[in-house]
């Protein structure tokens, strides 16, 4: 089975597709949208790609490219705690450093650590962690460090000076599985955290309690919703869907008939599957 990935290689999201389908051959892409599209058109029968970060929030281009692709489904959640780590070349020493390189997130997560310990030292944005650790590696004659994991230290032979580097220590990333067949995503290696579902929902045409209408379809039900966040569908100024999670298992009558009671007050639903969350290992 071919599976598409967030890349470059040693990224967290291979990291998280290593573990979600161990010995399965893994395609890394050059952005989320190379990942949706690898699924469209076939190419990749399935995708891992983050979806919201503990710190930082959520990855709004993956919400946008479920809204915009809803043939892809979501199959199952993957959460890993998230460690970052200051490495160099090992011809280098620290004390030469004069640029640190990553991802502005992974920067930004780890922005007390470098202000405090190298505050003299440069920071640069770079397309991802994985690939600053690559462009340390290759160029040795440059005084430069990268922001990356302990897998990216391991495949480009780095060393790795400070540990553990991130600001908050309840930093984890949550990754997703996306599909169109919408099978049943097991695992029995990994921890299972619990179970929700997906849906995208647009409200219907503007008016005073819109938004209560719709969420009284879930309290009256008793239904728990452990997230609800709004995306502009850029279509003007004011114009969003929402993104909703529900949690526990899918019970047909209580799930399909809050889906038929939004429909019939003319929100719009994509019901993206109901699927477990497990807990990865960084």
């Amino acid at each position: 089975m071919k599976i598409a990935f967030l890349g470059p290689h040693a990224s967290f999201t291979q990291l998280a597709a290593t573990q979600l389908f161990p010995g399965e051959e893994l395609l890394p892409q050059a952005n989320i949208l190379d990942c949706f599209n690898a699924v469209d058109t076939g190419e990749a029968e399935k995708a891992v790609v983050p979806l919201e970060n503990s710190i930082e929030g959520t990855v709004s281009m993956t919400l946008d490219y479920l809204y915009k692709t809803p043939s892809i489904k979501i199959e199952a959640e993957g959460v890993m705690p998230i460690a970052h780590h200051l490495m160099i070349h090992p011809e280098n020493h620290m004390e030469d450093i004069e640029k640190i390189y990553s991802h502005p997130q992974a920067l930004a997560q780890s922005f007390h650590f470098l202000d405090t310990t190298y505050k003299e030292v440069g920071r640069q944005d770079f397309s991802s962690t994985a690939a600053a650790a690559k462009y340390v590696s290759e160029n040795k004659d440059l005084k430069i460090a990268a922001v990356a994991n302990q897998f990216a230290a391991n495949l480009y032979g780095l060393q790795i000076v400070n540990r553990n580097i991130q600001d908050f220590e309840q930093n984890h990333t949550r990754f997703i599985v996306i599909s169109k067949n919408q099978t049943k995503y097991e695992n029995d290696h990994l921890e299972v955290l619990g179970e929700k579902s997906g849906m995208l929902i647009n409200l219907p045409e503007d008016h005073a309690g819109g938004l209560h209408q719709v969420l009284s379809v879930f309290a009256w039900r008793k239904m728990n919703l452990s997230k609800i966040e709004s995306r502009t569908l850029k279509t003007g100024l004011g114009n969003y869907f929402f993104f909703i999670n529900v949690v526990g298992k899918w019970e047909d009558v209580l799930h399909g008939n809050a889906i038929l009671e939004l429909e019939s007050i003319n929100a719009g639903v994509d019901f993206l599957g109901n699927y477990k969350e497990f807990l990865l290992e960084s």
